[in-house]
């Protein structure tokens, strides 16, 4: 590696970070439940107040850093995953309001979008970190059990609209 990191230069030699530039446990909790949250590790990152190189380079030298990082992308991958889905079947709505010169209202409007460029984006960069760590090393704990309930859920919704049987589905279909 010929370029200097924020942890070390090029022989390997630690460099000084500044007190207030360091991750602390704080730092961590914040990156990791934005992580979780979102999927978006430059988001995290700057919501832990941490460069998204720093803490890429922090997640090569530490291992225990890295196995909380893949569990916390797994949770938001798993999320994101549900939420695509979710507007795969309903959209999204928004209401437009169009008013003429006066200020009066012209025209109500309710608009379906489908918005998936970034959910997308996002599952594509992270899918084979997430995969490998779900084949690997498995995620533990009652949170398997919980996301394999809701994906079931959703699936039954789905079963059901297929089937005509949801009369809840009937709103948004015009």
């Amino acid at each position: 590696m010929a370029d200097e990191t924020e942890h070390g230069d090029a022989a390997g030699a630690p460099l000084r970070v500044p007190a207030g530039r360091r991750w602390t446990r704080a730092r961590e909790r914040v990156f990791f439940e934005e992580l979780a949250a979102t999927a978006n590790v430059s988001f995290a990152a700057r919501m832990a107040g941490m460069s998204p190189r720093g803490a890429y380079v922090r997640k090569r030298r530490d291992p225990q850093f890295a196995a909380t990082w893949r569990e916390a992308l797994d949770i938001g991958f798993s999320e994101l995953n549900m939420q695509l889905l979710r507007q795969a079947l309903n959209g999204s709505k928004q209401t437009e309001t169009v008013v003429d010169a006066s200020g009066a209202v012209k025209q109500v409007k309710t608009v379906h979008s489908y918005p998936h460029n970034l959910a997308v984006r996002l599952l594509a960069a992270h899918r084979e970190e997430v995969e490998r760590y779900r084949q690997f090393e498995g995620a533990t704990g009652g949170r398997d059990e919980e996301t394999a309930a809701m994906v079931r859920a959703e699936m039954a919704k789905i079963r059901a609209r297929l089937m005509g049987d949801d009369d809840e589905g009937e709103e948004g279909k015009e």
